[in-house]
Parts: structure tokens; C-alpha cells; sequence
């Protein structure tokens, strides 16, 4: 026997608004949007929702409820994951997670 064990890890993320450690899966999992005059539109730059994981780009993770998403933005967690400046426009995130509570 190796010692190892047969389940499969699970991967883990950390949270950008409350800072606790999920599941990947039950994290959201949030990009910048690319291209499309995002600066030339005044607002920033565009954070859109990537719930299946497939977007290109550097993603950070925050948990699908608005107190994590209200927190992430108040603290300036997206701005340092992002490493970018400027206003962000967080309408898109914010209209996605107040449709997935129940």
C-alpha cells in the first residue's frame, strides 16, 4: 500500500470578499470583460461572471452571495486581483448574483 487515497482532491479557492477557503465549485469564478471600448465607456473596466469556468483570462473567485460580492468591492479585493486602476463596473456581477439567490 502507498498510503494514498482513492478519492480525487477537490480543488480549493479562496474567497476575494470574506477571505475563507470553498470548493472551486462553490465559488463563482469572475473575469474582465475583453475588449469592446470598456475604457472609452467611462465606467471602467467590465467584471462579467464566468459560472462555468471557461472564459479566458486571470479569474478571482468570490461566493455567489451578494454579502461576499458587496465586501469583495468595498475592501478593493477585484482591483488587486486584477492588478489593474480605475473604476470597475460591477453591474453585470451584480445582477447575476442577485438572480441565483433563491
Amino acid at each position: 500500500m502507498s498510503g494514498r487515497t482513492h478519492a480525487g482532491a477537490c480543488p480549493e479557492r479562496t474567497c476575494v470578499g470574506c477571505r475563507e477557503r470553498a470548493a472551486k465549485t462553490d465559488l463563482l469564478r469572475i473575469v474582465m470583460a475583453a475588449g469592446e471600448g470598456a475604457e472609452d465607456s467611462g465606467k471602467g473596466v467590465r467584471l462579467v461572471p464566468d459560472p462555468r469556468g471557461t472564459l479566458p483570462g486571470r479569474g478571482a473567485y468570490v461566493h455567489p452571495a451578494p454579502v461576499c460580492l458587496d465586501m469583495a468591492v468595498r475592501r478593493r479585493a477585484f482591483l488587486r486581483s486584477y492588478r489593474v486602476r480605475g473604476p470597475l463596473d460591477t453591474t453585470d456581477l451584480s445582477r447575476y448574483v442577485e438572480q441565483a439567490q433563491p
